[in-house]
């Protein structure tokens, strides 16, 4: 339990640190070059999820904050001893944790990374654990949970 508390508290300390020097380096609206043609810095702030959906309703984040961390409670209880269910479950909570703190402290969240080879939404470390969190509790409650992959 105390590795994945330190993994979330890393993650979330990673994501409050990359947003801090993007407001820090990189000007509001300004792009800059990170990984040429794969990954560029893109400095915006977000009111809303990805793609700006549901702008400015604060309120609804909290909420699907507390609802998110209760969630992810109750299927830790259940998750067992498999690392993987329990990393997913761990990479959700830093997620989510990483934008809450920017939407308590300033009532919006600051993006940054910026796919240059396809139209995607400009996002943050958090929403990449977010994202890769769910992808892995999805393939595991889809393909190995009950079949004995606890390992």
């Amino acid at each position: 339990m105390i590795s994945y508390l330190i993994i979330a508290a890393a993650l979330v300390g990673l994501d409050q640190w990359v947003k801090a020097w993007i407001i820090g380096h990189v000007a509001l609206g300004q792009t800059v070059g990170f990984i040429p043609g794969v990954v560029s810095l893109t400095h915006i702030k977000n009111t809303g999820a990805a793609f700006s959906i549901l702008e400015g309703k604060q309120w609804f984040f909290y909420i699907i904050t507390v609802v998110s961390l209760i969630i992810v409670g109750m299927l830790w209880r259940d998750a067992g001893k498999s690392r993987w269910y329990r990393l997913g479950l761990t990479l959700i909570v830093a997620g989510t944790l990483g934008n809450v703190i920017d939407r308590l402290r300033f009532q919006e969240v600051t993006d940054m990374f910026q796919l240059d080879f396809m139209n995607f939404a400009i996002f943050n470390v958090a929403d990449a654990c977010l994202t890769v969190g769910v992808l892995i509790v999805l393939v595991y409650l889809l393909f190995f949970d009950g079949k004995g992959a606890h390992r």
